[in-house]
């Protein structure tokens, strides 16, 4: 029976893993798309952007509202939502539709917002070369998204609108929240009925299980979503089996448990009545709130064990009972209707997360490209990519039967399991390499080595096993090479000054702080057209 059970657990995961792929390539997402950006440059760049999407990342008809998030010392992932949606709806206004709360309330639209903002240290030196649009940061294929219909690379930020929008049919009346550097793809079915709670999170839920499973598994680790068997759920975070039952004993019998991925969707009505407590941190732009602690939490926990988990993030037991008592009389006048007020979205134990947001991950998914088996498969599927396929590369280009060459002008060479993309070469010889966005007259490259970015006029460019090379242009076409390895973290190298770089990332980072993106980019995109013009003619 075991056998069989499984046997069909794995068919059914299959099904709903093809359909939320079918799902996505339809593009029928959110009618409403919110971007939060940091800057206001980042904002008129992904508002230009998205419009060209249409039909492509965004549905034909959708609403694009990009904002940024001009927020003293940053607002966190709670107040930054409710400031986003109040700058969301200024601006839609200001483009003559002054209904968007309305529109959400009486459930005739879903809304999507996607948080951008972030240095991205783990991922450096990529987002800096993309002058610290980290959502910009490419992948390693290509989309009719450039000026006029040109085809040029995907970013993280299209794959994760495209891939979410599978939830907007379910979430009608509701504001959904993703990050921007996620991608996954469910195993269980995207569609299900939001109505049952006034706030879901997507998790990865299994079994509730025991005190010795729980250790195994390392889910003292993880943010956590538990559900009891009426489908209510409460969070808790980093916590052991024994505390966890203590903490979530209001739920009664826990049914089942699982990581939290963070993104969450709210009803109009719980997104309207948190508008009104924190109404006077939004007038004032001040305050630092996320959604887990300050929202999840002291919504669904006990106050002793709200005061136990703030305690390790630092908070005094009188702030975290002050916050405790507020969120508690916001909810005492708050009309559940019967409804839940937290419920899980279960997207499978063994859904497909592809995370962007370190520099070995962009490489680990990047080569899964060249990879057999379902996942490969599946994100080949999803982002449009062909194994052993050189386009329009030269006749005396040789590409083995792994690699990928999306939108590439090669003359000469050989690849071999390789990613390549936008890459304009008069030779190339790469082996295990990922090439995004490369001009050069020859490239060699070994295991693990990253060209992104980069246009080179020396006679060979050479990255060694694990190299990192990127092109950070400026508004007025300078250009300064960065140089990393795949042993260096970003976040941790920050402030150094490595590989003979320079400037460090963070010094990178503020030079950047005030460029405008479009301009930059406008920079790039001409330094790599005058060298391909000479090095993609035989």
């Amino acid at each position: 029976m075991g056998a069989c059970f499984s046997a069909y657990d794995e068919y059914e995961a299959d099904a709903n893993r093809g359909n939320a792929l079918a799902a996505m390539l339809k593009v029928e997402g959110f009618d409403v798309i919110i971007i939060c950006c940091g800057t206001q440059h980042q904002a008129a760049f992904w508002q230009a952007r998205l419009e060209r999407g249409r039909g492509v990342i965004v549905p034909q008809d959708a609403t694009v509202l990009c904002v940024h998030e001009d927020w003293p010392g940053g607002a966190g992932n709670g107040l930054g939502t409710l400031y986003a949606w109040t700058k969301a709806a200024k601006l839609a206004e200001d483009k003559g539709d002054a209904e968007l709360a309305s529109k959400l309330a009486s459930g005739s639209i879903s809304a999507a917002l996607y948080h951008t903002a972030g240095k991205g240290t783990r991922l450096a030196p990529l987002p800096g070369a993309e002058n610290n649009n980290k959502p910009g940061v490419k992948l390693p294929a290509t989309a009719p998204l450039g000026v006029d219909g040109a085809v040029v690379p995907l970013t993280i930020l299209e794959s994760v609108v495209k891939s979410t929008g599978i939830y907007a049919s379910s979430r009608k009346g509701r504001l959904s929240v993703f990050w921007g550097d996620q991608v996954f793809v469910p195993t269980k079915s995207y569609e299900y009925d939001a109505k049952r709670a006034h706030a879901d999170i997507l998790c990865m839920l299994a079994p509730m299980p025991s005190a010795s499973e729980w250790a195994a598994k390392g889910l003292e680790k993880y943010g956590l979503v538990a559900v009891a068997k009426n489908g209510a759920a409460c969070q808790v975070e980093k916590v052991d089996h024994a505390t966890a039952l203590q903490m979530t004993k209001t739920l009664g019998s826990v049914k089942q448990v699982g990581t939290s991925l963070g993104s969450f969707s709210l009803t109009a009505a719980l997104l309207s009545a948190l508008l009104n407590e924190f109404s006077s941190e939004l007038d004032k732009k001040k305050g630092q709130l996320d959604s887990d602690p300050h929202w999840w939490m002291p919504m669904t926990l006990p106050l002793d064990a709200y005061i136990q988990l703030m305690g390790r993030k630092g908070t005094s037991e009188d702030e975290a009972s002050e916050h405790y008592s507020r969120i508690q009389k916001l909810l005492s006048s708050f009309d559940k209707q019967g409804a839940h007020l937290l419920g899980p979205v279960d997207v499978g134990g063994d859904a497909y997360w592809w995370d962007y947001g370190q520099l070995k991950l962009y490489l680990r998914n990047a080569c899964r490209l060249v990879e057999d088996g379902k996942e490969a498969d599946s994100m080949r599927e999803f982002l449009g990519v062909t194994r052993g396929d050189k386009g329009q590369c030269g006749e005396a280009f040789g590409i083995d039967a792994y690699s990928t060459a999306s939108s590439c002008r090669i003359v000469a060479g050989v690849s071999k399991r390789s990613v390549l993309a936008n890459v304009a070469a008069k030779e190339i010889d790469v082996e295990g390499a990922v090439l995004v966005n490369v001009t050069a007259k020859k490239v060699v490259a070994g295991e693990g080595a990253i060209a992104y970015n980069v246009v080179d006029d020396s006679d060979e460019l050479v990255l060694k096993p694990g190299e990192v090379i990127t092109d950070v242009f400026g508004e007025n076409g300078s250009k300064l090479r960065q140089r990393s390895t795949l042993e260096n973290d970003g976040g941790k190298k920050w402030k150094e000054i490595i590989c003979g770089n320079k400037k460090t990332f963070e010094g990178v980072y503020k030079d950047n702080l005030s460029t405008n993106v479009i301009k930059a980019s406008e920079k790039g995109e001409a330094a790599h057209a005058a060298l391909a013009r000479a090095v993609s003619s035989a």
